[in-house]
């Protein structure tokens, strides 16, 4: 297991992004293994080259550091809403220290520490959802801070746009019109949709990026306690992310709901190369 991520670690005073790993499992509805989603991009990372093709760069070059990894099951064992107040106070100092953060999950609950404390800052925030699932649901067996009511409780704070989505209840499709969301389903992509075009006409700017890493085919992403068939495929979310980040001012993101499976070592990589594309493309700006 490497040290650090992609082995490499600035000092925080020279650093301009920061990793802050949240191993939080609590809430999951079917295949579990997400707070083990940290340790695995860790060790993944090792093996992503530093030299972007795409970006002709070095990223991590303009400086990276990382929160401890720490114990899944301490961090399990805490509330959603401890869980919430801890880690938005870890981000909240590196926003304030003028870093860039990513939180690595995690189920997708984790989402709400980075943007609660991202939103304080930027009350006019707006919300890129990658995702299968709409997460719309008010509460899920009776917890309204399950995985499957993330994006219902960024809504009551920010407008949001989903992208990828492919399984929702008639709960939330009737939900729907009356929520601050924009969507966009998987099969509009295929039937030819062009994903920045949406962006650019319902996203505002600031924003907050939460990539849900099942809004991925299973074919290339089978490491997800919820897979859906018909997901994206990489060079798609690649392209959407290349206009994000050129067109909008993204302040924080997560990654999230990475399950991994031992000896499959593709998705874990995925995710690795996904969070060094995504520091290139934000410390390139």
């Amino acid at each position: 297991m490497p040290k650090t991520f992609f082995d490499v670690i600035d000092a925080k005073q020279n650093a301009r992004a920061v990793i802050v790993p949240i191993p939080f499992e609590k809430s999951v509805s079917y295949g579990g293994g997400t707070a083990k989603g940290p340790a695995a991009i860790r060790a993944a990372s090792a093996q992503v080259e530093f030299y972007d093709e795409v970006l002709r760069s070095e990223p991590y070059r303009v400086g990276l550091t990382a929160e401890p990894l720490g114990d899944p099951r301490r961090v399990s064992a805490l509330s959603a809403k401890q869980m919430i107040a801890r880690f938005a106070k870890v981000v909240g100092k590196h926003l304030d220290a003028g870093r860039f953060p990513i939180a690595l999950g995690g189920e997708h609950t984790v989402t709400l520490a980075p943007f609660s404390a991202a939103i304080e800052r930027f009350p006019d925030l707006h919300v890129l959802h990658l995702d299968a699932h709409a997460d719309l649901r008010d509460r899920y067996e009776g917890d309204p801070y399950s995985h499957a009511c993330v994006a219902r409780r960024l809504a009551e704070r920010a407008p949001v746009v989903q992208v990828g989505i492919r399984s929702y209840d008639r709960e939330q499709a009737e939900a729907l019109p009356a929520l601050p969301v924009r969507m966009l389903h998987a099969h509009e992509i295929r039937a030819g949709v062009d994903l920045a075009a949406f962006a650019a006409k319902h996203l505002g700017d600031p924003v907050y990026l939460t990539i849900d890493l099942d809004v991925f085919d299973p074919s290339i992403m089978p490491s997800t306690g919820t897979p859906e068939p018909g997901g994206l495929l990489w060079h798609e979310v690649d392209a959407l992310l290349a206009w994000l980040f050129a067109k909008r001012n993204v302040v924080a993101m997560d990654l999230v709901e990475l399950a991994p499976i031992r000896g499959l070592h593709a998705p874990d990589f995925l995710a690795a190369r996904l969070l060094y594309r995504c520091l290139g493309r934000r410390l390139a700006q």
